[in-house]
C-alpha cells in the first residue's frame, strides 16, 4: 500500500478540496492533476496548513 494514499476512498474528494483550500490560503496556486513543479517550500508550506487546519479542528472538537 502507498504511504500516500486515501484509506477511505469516499475521502479522496474532500481531501482534494481540503488540500485546494489550504494552497489558496498560504498564496500557492495548485492545478487539478500533476503538481510536481512546485518547489518543496511550497509543498511544504500547502502540507503545513493542512496539518495546522487539522489540528485546530482537532482542539475545537475537544471542548
Amino acid at each position: 500500500m502507498k504511504s500516500n494514499s486515501v484509506m477511505v476512498p469516499e475521502a479522496k474528494e474532500a481531501m482534494e478540496r481540503f488540500k485546494m483550500e489550504s494552497a489558496s490560503e498560504v498564496g500557492v496556486n495548485l492545478k487539478q492533476g500533476y503538481n510536481g513543479d512546485l518547489t518543496s517550500r511550497q509543498a511544504g508550506s500547502v502540507g503545513g496548513q493542512m496539518v495546522k487546519k487539522m489540528i485546530e479542528s482537532y482542539e475545537k472538537g475537544m471542548k
